[in-house]
């Protein structure tokens, strides 16, 4: 995929053998991209917490990861996990350097394209209030949002603004497995 600054990523489904990759990420990210991931302190990162994050069936739960090709170093992750049948949470973090270049959003498209085909139609995310980026996507996305005590909490139908609105970059990339 190409960004709006002319970088490309490489986008995957994510695979058992990244935990070393993840674990390594979650270390290392700075204090602000942990408190908006994990809503404050990431947990502790275990073998348990690793393979729950990185063993997929691709289906119910789905993650991607998007890798700089030049490096072959990690700089973001999306995933989905189920609600119920029909509702699936979603959940985005990338490398501070390649952030406002669109790669969220077209992450969370091509999640949000997966989920459609697999049965899911609305997804939810939990967030800090202050956090812009995702409030941004739920409001172009036509979400609806609820503030309550710092975390919003919001609920985006897949029909929508995030599977309807065609996008060169994200169309690029191909259909997910």
């Amino acid at each position: 995929m190409t960004l709006r600054d002319g970088r490309t990523v490489v986008l995957r489904p994510i695979v058992p053998g990244d935990a070393p990759a993840l674990a390594e990420a979650i270390r290392e990210a700075d204090p602000a991209t942990l408190r908006r991931r994990f809503l404050g302190a990431p947990p502790p990162v275990t073998d348990r917490l690793l393979r729950h994050l990185t063993s997929v069936d691709y289906a119910r739960r789905l993650a991607l990861v998007g890798l700089d090709p030049d490096s072959g170093r990690g700089i973001a992750i999306a995933r989905y996990e189920p609600v119920d049948e029909q509702t699936a949470e979603v959940a985005v973090a990338v490398d501070p350097a390649w952030r406002r270049e669109g790669l969220a959003t077209a992450m969370v498209k091509l999640l949000a394209r997966a989920a459609l085909e697999r049965g899911y139609r609305t997804f939810t995310a939990t967030y800090l209030a202050d956090n812009r980026p995702v409030e941004a996507l739920v409001s172009v996305s036509d979400g609806h949002q609820r503030i309550k005590q710092g975390l919003a909490e919001a609920a985006v139908a897949l029909q929508h603004a995030l599977v309807a609105q065609r996008d060169p970059d994200t169309e690029r990339s191909g259909r997910m497995p």
